[in-house]
């Protein structure tokens, strides 16, 4: 069973994680996992840290002469801006510094200095800051190469920033993988309004949320299970999204739409074609019917909320005077929407590698291709 843990804060001296479960005989590509990495700092948006700091990722162990070994990969990403950040985050010695008592709306400002008894907000937010989702990319990295070598790929784009959508008629998704704009949206008319919207959010000291889509193709068909309900697929996956600072809602599929239509339209039909095998004409489904793949390519979407951080900060309390004011500024982005699309990314590639390894156990590459090779061997005789 894959498992992964991360460590650190914020502006801390690094951030750290531990993925265990990664069989042997994998190469890596540490190129690979520190291109997601910049592509997570990338973002029309962004805040003023994305030109401090360029993220690359060493591996500290599981891995020797670029292939996995078997053991826990450790992975470490240093935070350069740690410099002016030694007093202020140093592990020993007396507190430094003025305390941050100004709690922010939105944040988990407030409830973590009650829950953990701590009476400065700089002991929540360091951990709580979406800083972290670099972590979860350099483990998403390694787990994309996993499933790449099982033809198996996962790429996002984002749909929505501050409610201008995409047209989904004038979307390539045969380049997904190969996107490179600034917003990593695929329909330019589209990009180019939501820049607009953010320049205007920039200009008023506010921020914006939206929406993003993960998919993935070549998943076979059978991953998850309708046993139990923490073995489900469907629901791993919207607990992983969840798990992404800032993300308030999941859909798989058309999700919502089921709501607004009836199930003669909602439900994909299933065909025979020439050589007697199924095939569906749509895939409202998002690719997971009864908690397990069916095939189809694998649609998630999330939504982002707007950032908490704002120029112009929201009415709040102080901890310390315990009066009404308004919530502390810290360095933050006008929209980070892209940046969460790479992390979903990420996010979802973790839980279908998971997935994955629960279905074909086993300790070496080869012994997962058999496995997997067998299982669709036998599919395709049915």
């Amino acid at each position: 069973m894959l498992r992964f843990l991360t460590a650190g804060e914020s502006h801390g001296q690094c951030l750290s994680a531990i993925l265990e479960g990664i069989p042997a005989g994998l190469k890596i590509d540490i190129n690979m996992i520190n291109q997601k990495l910049a592509r997570r700092q990338m973002g029309y948006g962004r805040g003023g840290r994305m030109k401090i700091e360029t993220d690359t990722a060493d591996i500290l162990s599981g891995v020797r002469f670029g292939e996995t070994m078997g053991d826990p990969i450790t992975l470490q990403i240093k935070n350069r801006d740690w410099e002016n950040w030694t007093q202020k985050m140093s592990v020993s010695g007396e507190p430094f510094g003025d305390k941050v008592t100004a709690a922010r709306p939105g944040h988990a400002d407030l409830v973590g200095i009650h829950k953990y008894n701590r009476t400065d907000i700089r002991d929540i937010l360091e951990r709580a800051s979406a800083r972290e989702t670099a972590s979860k990319v350099a483990v998403g990295a390694v787990c994309q190469q996993f499933l790449a070598e099982l033809g198996i790929t996962v790429a996002s784009h984002v749909v929505n920033i501050g409610g201008v959508t995409v047209d989904k008629t004038k979307i390539d998704y045969t380049k997904i993988n190969d996107n490179t704009s600034e917003l990593n949206c695929l329909d330019t008319a589209a990009e180019e309004k939501m820049c607009e919207k953010i320049r205007q959010a920039m200009a008023d000291g506010d921020t914006l949320g939206g929406a993003f889509e993960v998919i993935v193709t070549g998943a076979p068909e059978g991953l998850g299970s309708h046993i139990q309900w923490d073995k489900r697929l469907d629901g791993r996956l919207a607990q992983a999204m969840m798990a992404i600072q800032a993300i308030k809602a999941v859909e798989i599929g058309d999700g919502i739409e089921y709501a607004n239509n009836s199930g003669s339209k909602m439900h994909d039909e299933m065909f025979y074609d020439e050589n007697k095998k199924v095939y569906r004409k749509t895939n409202h489904a998002g690719g997971l019917e009864g908690g397990m793949t069916n095939g189809e390519p694998i649609i998630v979407r999330a939504v982002m909320k707007p950032i908490p951080t704002l120029m112009q900060p929201l009415h709040s309390i102080d901890i310390a005077s315990r009066e009404e004011v308004l919530a502390c500024k810290e360095r933050s982005d006008a929209c980070a929407v892209s940046a969460a699309s790479i992390v979903g990314a990420a996010m979802v590639s973790i839980t279908i590698a998971n997935a994955v390894l629960e279905q074909f156990a086993g300790h070496a590459m080869i012994d997962i291709k058999n496995s997997v090779a067998n299982y669709k061997k036998r599919l395709a005789a049915q």
